[in-house]
């Protein structure tokens, strides 16, 4: 017997575990697949409202008791550099971009490892290996990149960022990059850069992932300006940072039911053009 997948997505919750970003909460997440002719379509739409992909997943925290992640975007329009991020434009000036196909490479998984050891030794990718590593970067069903950076000098590959292209902008779905340069600032520089690639594009956003008040891990983000954070089912600006805190709020236990009736679907039985 023949089975066609539903046209509808299917949303569940994961389980709640220990949160990587405030200490003595939990997490939870809604998520749906990511499949299928339908699945850049999906993407864009629920991108815009607050999701992440994670290679052919979408997510977004459901927590029950905190609702302190936000997603956050960069509106390039409204984003000005400060002097500091001048400067790190200046420092990484010898820096060369490509992009790829989503296609990993020895190198690549090297430097990730590095990266990893060096910052996040007790993260929750830390046991990745090599394997778990080519799935993150290659099983995508939707338009995806590696943005490479390279000294040009001694053509060492010095930072990597796998980005999504959206219908209204970039998303950054995962970056890593050389401890070696710490001074260098090479975390801003590549989000100024994805900045400069979707400003070329004539794309009006860059997709950050979550900011989380009171989390050092998240605090760089509230540095860009045009920073934009998706609450209460719109975006907003953001102005002040120390105006947001990592607190309960009472939409958060919505049940589950009514949190994806909440959510606006494409029309995925239109065919794709």
């Amino acid at each position: 017997m023949r089975h066609s997948l539903p046209i509808a997505p299917q949303f569940y919750v994961t389980a709640p575990q220990p949160c990587p970003y405030l200490e003595g909460r939990m997490e939870r997440k809604l998520f749906t697949a990511l499949q299928g002719e339908n699945a850049a379509r999906l993407n864009d739409s629920l991108s815009g409202q607050g999701f992440r992909r994670s290679q052919n997943v979408l997510y977004r925290p459901s927590c029950t008791d905190c609702a302190a992640c936000l997603s956050a975007r960069i509106d390039v329009s409204a984003f000005a550099p400060t002097k500091s991020q001048r400067r790190t434009i200046r420092r990484n000036a010898g820096l060369t971009r490509s992009a790829t196909s989503p296609w990993a490479t020895e190198d690549q998984y090297t430097l990730f490892r590095r990266y990893l050891d060096s910052r996040h030794a007790d993260g929750g990718m830390a046991d990745m290996d090599v394997f778990e590593f080519a799935a993150m970067v290659e099983e995508t069903p939707i338009r995806s990149r590696v943005i490479e950076y390279t000294d040009a000098e001694t053509d060492e590959l010095v930072g990597v960022c796998l980005t999504d292209v959206l219908g209204d902008g970039v998303s950054m779905v995962y970056s890593f990059y050389t401890p070696d340069r710490p001074s260098d600032g090479l975390g801003n520089y590549i989000i100024l850069d994805h900045i400069e690639i979707a400003r070329a594009a004539g794309l009006p956003y860059v997709y950050l992932g979550y900011w989380v008040p009171g989390s050092q891990k998240m605090g760089y983000k509230a540095k860009f300006s045009g920073l934009e954070v998706y609450m209460g089912g719109s975006w907003q600006k953001m102005r002040n940072p120390e105006e947001f805190q990592a607190k309960v709020h009472p939409l958060s236990n919505d049940p589950i039911a009514e949190q994806v009736a909440n959510i606006s679907l494409p029309d995925l039985a239109r065919p794709n053009r």
